[in-house]
């Protein structure tokens, strides 16, 4: 998995980074916040970032703005990395979008772990969007009828491509998903009740054989 560190402390740079190498990421280090937004504007993006409050270019915060504002890379996980440790400070930068605040100095441990939550949540919202993209290639697999349908106004069959005459159900099982169960309505029913027996009538009154 690709993770990003974005400090202008190059101490601190390259300690976190020897750290996060060491657990398995793909680093890639900064050292200002327009390089650290010109990484993130990759495709794709790294699916962690590190990025300290004050760099130079643009500030911590900024980039969970302007991250967050971009629908293709606001997946990204955020952990704000400062000296800042007011709580003012810490609604401020989860307000502006990070997903999680670390203050410094960096305590190994700490960091470690958050970046393993950092994981599930990227490996789940990964998950999720399989799942989306599988069940948009299914939807886009459903067959359906568009369009204007020519059909008999009196024997009530549809006319296809090749200009041969179908039954309705044959014509919508070709080109649909949807199957037929046949049955009679009331309607229908009470009128081939009444046509049976107008025919049993008629041929109870009808003259004898001989």
């Amino acid at each position: 998995m690709r993770a990003l560190i974005a400090d202008d402390d190059r101490v601190t740079a390259a300690a976190v980074s020897a750290s996060v190498s060491a657990w398995g990421f793909e680093v890639t280090v900064v050292h200002d916040g327009n390089a650290a937004w010109n990484c993130l504007s990759e495709d794709p993006p790294p699916s962690l970032a590190i990025v300290d409050w004050e760099m130079p270019g643009l500030d911590g915060p900024e980039l969970c703005r302007r991250l967050r504002a971009d629908p293709v890379r606001a997946h990204v996980y955020l952990l704000l990395l400062t000296a800042r440790s007011r709580s003012a400070d810490i609604v401020a930068g989860l307000e502006a979008g990070a997903d999680d605040y670390l203050v410094k100095p960096v305590h190994l441990a700490e960091l470690r772990a958050r970046l393993h939550v950092g994981v599930r949540v990227v490996s789940l919202q990964e998950r999720l969007a399989n799942k989306v993209a599988e069940l948009q290639a299914t939807l886009d697999k459903v067959r359906q009828l568009r369009g204007l349908l020519p059909i008999c106004a009196y024997c009530k069959r549809i006319r296809n491509d090749q200009n041969y005459w179908e039954r309705v159900e044959v014509y919508v099982t070709e080109h649909s998903d949807a199957k037929f169960t046949h049955g009679i309505c009331p309607t229908c029913l009470e009128a081939a009740q009444e046509e049976i027996e107008n025919t049993d009538a008629a041929v109870d009154t009808s003259p004898a054989r001989k």
